[in-house]
């Protein structure tokens, strides 16, 4: 079983030695850099990597992919696309090697996308980009995924045990993003995830009307049918109506996408948010229990560590001391705490304490 990892570099010269580190349990290693003016060709390179250099113009994450795996060994059974700013956490190979099978096309691995500042997890979800040498090829230009486009039939596998890291430079700019998102939007109308990421990608620039209209769009195309998927459009349409000060158009906004998918979190948490800035109190602990009665976070990308950390806690337990029971209020900053160790909750913890004492 031969295994060859994939990548594109550009400017990534403070990554490589852990990378390689990480990566080096592959029989190949190959990097196609599109333009660094660092010396990571140089150090890739050093370090035994198989590197070559091509510009893309215009930029394309999909051409990019599209050409890294073309130079792939021809003889290569499974090819492993692993950016310069992933780590790959050790035995990954045996793990692979224990769950290939010459008939699955493409597996699945559990992927840390952030962590929080105390170091714990932040975003986690399943990835996929572990796949056969032939059948594969990359489309969108941003966000870009390998989609099969072999003639024998597709069959997927979890490869259970396998964790990947991100670790993302946040020096780097994204703000091709949003153009290459439009790009792809144009390209491919009628892709439901593309839709959804534009609307998205127009909130995180502020543009909150335009992310509205898309958002909206994608709820009304007849693809988008992925209820977490949904969900998150009419969470970000609330957070959008917030920021325009439209907190009562945010609040049925947030009803919807609790009806939408009450499986998840999220949506609880975020209506719990808006009810606790309007100070209503009973609708904070309500929301935030019925939060905290899901258990189990969903393996997709869309999930938030902030609905998984101290924060339902924090605002339960503030909105309990708010309607007058200190005791729950303690019971739930407690639990707080064992997710954080912010100083603010320590001294609410105090400040119960003192309260029931005098009561």
């Amino acid at each position: 079983m031969k295994i060859s990892v994939y990548a594109i570099s550009k400017n990534e010269s403070k990554f490589v030695k852990s990378w390689v580190k990480s990566v080096e349990e592959a029989d190949e290693i190959v990097v196609l850099d599109t333009g660094s003016s660092d010396d990571t060709v140089k150090k890739l390179r050093e370090a035994g990597v198989k590197v070559y250099e091509e510009k893309i113009d215009p930029w394309r994450f999909d051409v990019a992919r599209n050409r890294s795996l073309e130079l792939v060994s021809e003889d290569t059974d499974v090819c492993v696309c692993v950016d310069l700013d992933e780590r790959f956490e050790k035995g990954w190979r045996e793990k692979l090697e224990k769950a290939y099978e010459k008939d699955v096309k493409q597996y699945k691995y559990r992927y840390t996308w952030s962590f929080n500042a105390d170091g714990s997890e932040g975003v986690v979800f399943w990835q996929e980009k572990i796949h056969s040498r032939k059948g594969f090829c990359w489309e969108h230009p941003v966000h870009e995924v390998p989609k099969y486009i072999g003639k024998e039939p597709y069959k997927s596998k979890f490869a259970e045990g396998i964790q990947l890291n991100h670790y993302p430079d946040h020096t780097k700019s994204r703000s091709n993003y949003l153009p290459l998102l439009e790009l792809s939007v144009k390209e491919c109308p009628d892709d439901d995830r593309n839709m959804h990421y534009l609307g998205r990608e127009y909130m995180f620039h502020k543009m909150y009307d335009d992310s509205i209209r898309t958002l909206k769009k994608h709820l009304q195309m007849p693809q988008a049918v992925w209820r977490d998927e949904r969900c998150a459009s009419m969470r970000y349409i609330a957070k959008c109506l917030i920021q325009k000060n439209m907190t009562d158009g945010a609040e049925g906004w947030l009803l919807r996408a609790i009806a939408e998918a009450p499986h998840l979190r999220e949506p609880y948490v975020d209506l719990a948010l808006l009810y606790y800035n309007k100070k209503n109190w009973h609708g904070v602990i309500f929301m935030c229990e019925k939060a905290l009665e899901i258990k189990d976070r969903s393996l997709s990308y869309i999930n938030e560590p902030s609905s998984w950390g101290s924060l339902p806690y924090d605002i339960l337990s503030l909105a309990y001391y708010y309607t007058g029971n200190c005791e729950k209020a303690l019971e739930y900053v407690d639990k707080a705490i064992e997710l954080s160790d912010e100083q603010r909750l320590k001294d609410n913890k105090t400040f119960f304490i003192k309260k029931l004492k005098t009561a």
